[in-house]
This record gives C-alpha cells, structure tokens and sequence, in this order.
C-alpha cells in the first residue's frame, strides 16, 4: 500500500509542463466539492438555526398546552382543574387565563385585538423576556391605572407609547342602552417584540382580575387554563395523558396544533434546503470521474511502464482511486474551512441580514452541529471514492504492450 500511496502523492502534487491543462481541470474539481460540501454544510446550519430561533420563540412566547371549553360558558372553578393538573408529572405551572376579542384605544387611533388576563407576577410563558421598551408590569401606577403590556406592532396601530393611558373595552352582542359595553383603563407598562407578527400585532397582556371584570367573569372563572411543560420534548405525551382524563366540555390543545402553519413551513426549509444543496455535492463528486479519467490518459505511458515492471492492477486501480480521494480531501478540507469561517462570521457579526416581517428574525441564525459535518464528510468522500472508481478500473485494464507502442 506504501507504493501505492506514494505514487499517487507524487501523481497528485507533481506539476510537470506540459500537464498545465490537467492541472486546471483538477483544481475545478477541487474547487467543485469544496463549493458543494461549503454550501451544504452552510444550508445545514442555517437550516438548523432557523428551527431552533422559530422554536424557542413560540415555545417561549405561548404556553405549551391549553384547555379550554367546548361552550360558551367559562370554566366556573378554574382553580379547582388548576390544582387537578398541577399533580401530573411532568408539569411544570399551570395558570387560569381569561382570554378575549377587545377593542384597544389610545389618543391617536382604535384597533381590535386579543386582551389575555394572566396572575399579575407572570405568566407561564417567557415573554418578559421579549420585552423591547418599558417593564413587565402588570401593577399600577401612581394614577391607580392597571399596567398593560402591548405587542410592538399593536401598540404603533394604535400609536400608544409607554406611560400613556390605553383604554380597553368589550361588547357583548349589539351595543344599546341596556347593553353598554365594558370599560378599563390601563396605562401601557412596556411593549414586547418577538418577530414574529401574529404574535406582536394582536395580544395584550393584563392583570386577570381586571380582565375578568372587563369580561364579566367571577373571581374563580376563567377562559381557559394555559400550561407549561418541564421538557418540551414531554408536551406531546402529556397532551395524550391529559386528553384522555380530561372530560367533556373541557378539551386540550398543544402548541404544535394551535400554530401548526408556523412548525410546518420550518418542517419544510429543513427538508428541502439539504435536498437541492446535496445535489452541488454529488454534482461536484462526479466530476471527479472525468477529472481522474484525464489523470490516467495523460498517465498511460507511466501505466505501461508501472505493468512491465509488474505492478498487478490492484495496484493500478489503486493508485488513480487513492489521487482522487487526494482531490476530494483536498476540497472537502477548504469546504469545510469556508463553511466553519462562515458560521464564526455570521454568528459573531451577523453579516446577512433579513427582513424580519418575513422570516421572523432579523438577521440569519447559524447553528452548526457535529453530526451534519461528520454526515457531509461521510457521504463526500463516498461519493467521491465511487466516482473515482471507473476511470480507475479503466486504468488497471490497460494493455501495456498496446500502450508502450502507442507511446513510440
């Protein structure tokens, strides 16, 4: 194997005269699996920030299993199916919500939207951590008006900024004089921004005590009871225990089915941006079969002279498989490094921005796994072991007494 690997070293970094055209067909296919390993391991990290950046803000922002009724009626003691849920493992708070459709006013314009009535100290979601101008707080102020806190986008709607007085009210049914409408006001305490604009353009978030008077709840009443899980990876088989203990009108729901639109598109850039990024790789391995296949003819006098000397065509076959694996190392070495470069890059000075209505985010994430470079390598140097293998076999069938004429 030592001879073998020698000459196809000395094949391989050799630069001779007149192989100058050789040389530039090698370097294309150096720089073809370098561009095609570069560019899916790029896809795969993006791909893979993208779905944990999406993941982490809506498993942040709502809560991960809900339950609601099947009627119209609220749920009458909220606390006593708080407590109920509370004793099943795997559950981590458990809280009753007063949800609702309102109309939100400030001195510059009126907007609809959804007013959520959560315990004053916080919700079971992470949104205090969303929050882009003021404080999470639900207290109230100096004026005894309650806090509020509004998504970005429906705070600009109704042009309210923080500190000023936001009023919020509910009709049930066509407005008359026996049927007024509900009325609270709140002062806005902060705002909240996650990306995402179904999220920022349409909730508030209140105390539930106000809340349940706006909607003209009792003190143990609810909408609905939100629930946060330990372990995200647990939401499912909780959602099947609660499912199958929790009676009628009450019915559950995850977080996976109540945004199903949002998981699947990301579902879907991560099984089709590999897809059409793989086809660069196996492209780029192939064009090693011509690129080797140049290799053995500009070689074949040193064929027929390695053969009369008694090199069997093992040997041969060996030789032109081991240079081009050395042309595949060689790319699959600079993909890498252009790959890895990029993520540092990209993670560190975020140098691709994007359009945040969009893609959720406002620039892209990179979130470069092990086991993808070690799948991309794998599968790289495969390909290009197989598309080394013809011209190689063609190689070792080589005559070399016709070779040794041809070459007088």
């Amino acid at each position: 194997m030592k001879f073998e690997f020698y000459l196809a070293k000395r094949y391989f970094r050799g630069k001779r005269k007149d192989a100058n055209f050789l040389s530039f067909i090698k370097s294309m296919a150096i720089i073809g699996v370098a561009v095609g390993s570069a560019g899916l391991l790029i896809a795969l990290s993006i791909v893979q920030g993208f779905k944990t950046v999406i993941n982490d803000k809506v498993l942040g922002f709502a809560p991960h299993i809900t339950i609601t009724t099947s009627t119209v009626d609220p749920m009458f003691r909220a606390d006593t199916l708080e407590t109920y849920v509370l004793g099943f493992e795997g559950v981590e708070k458990a809280q009753p919500v007063a949800l609702s459709e309102v109309m939100l006013q400030s001195r510059a314009d009126i907007s609809g939207g959804l007013i959520k009535g959560v315990d004053p100290g916080g919700d079971v979601t992470d949104l205090y951590t969303y929050i882009n101008q003021g404080e999470y707080n639900l207290g109230a102020n100096d004026r005894g008006l309650p806090g509020i806190i509004l998504g970005s986008a429906l705070a600009r709607n109704i042009g309210a900024e923080i500190g000023n007085t936001v009023t919020v009210y509910t009709v049930d049914g066509i407005p008359t004089p026996f049927n007024t409408p509900e009325i609270v006001q709140f002062h806005l305490s902060g705002t909240y921004q996650t990306g995402i604009e179904r999220f920022d353009d349409a909730l508030a978030i209140a105390d539930i005590q106000y809340v349940r008077n706006l909607l003209r709840l009792g003190q143990l009443q609810a909408t609905g009871l939100d629930i946060r899980v330990s372990n995200a990876n647990r939401i499912e088989s909780l959602h099947s225990e609660l499912q199958g203990t929790v009676q009628f009108p009450y019915r559950t729901e995850t977080i996976y089915q109540r945004y199903r639109n949002i998981f699947a598109w990301v579902d879907l850039q991560e099984q089709t941006i590999p897809f059409v990024i793989s086809v660069m790789v196996i492209i780029a391995a192939f064009n090693l079969i011509g690129t080797v296949l140049m290799m053995v003819l500009e070689r074949v006098r040193d064929i027929g002279i390695l053969k009369t000397m008694g090199a069997k065509n093992k040997s041969i076959r060996r030789i032109f498989m081991l240079e081009g694996l050395f042309v595949a190392g060689v790319g699959l070495a600079i993909g890498v490094s252009i790959a890895s470069l990029f993520n540092w890059l990209q993670g560190t000075y975020k140098i691709i921005p994007l359009a945040e209505e969009n893609y959720y985010m406002s620039y892209a994430p990179v979130e470069p796994h092990a086991i993808d470079y070690l799948i991309v390598i794998v599968i790289t140097i495969v390909l290009c072991a197989l598309a080394s293998w013809l011209p190689a076999r063609f190689a070792s069938k080589t005559d070399p007494v016709k070779v040794l004429a041809f070459g007088k």
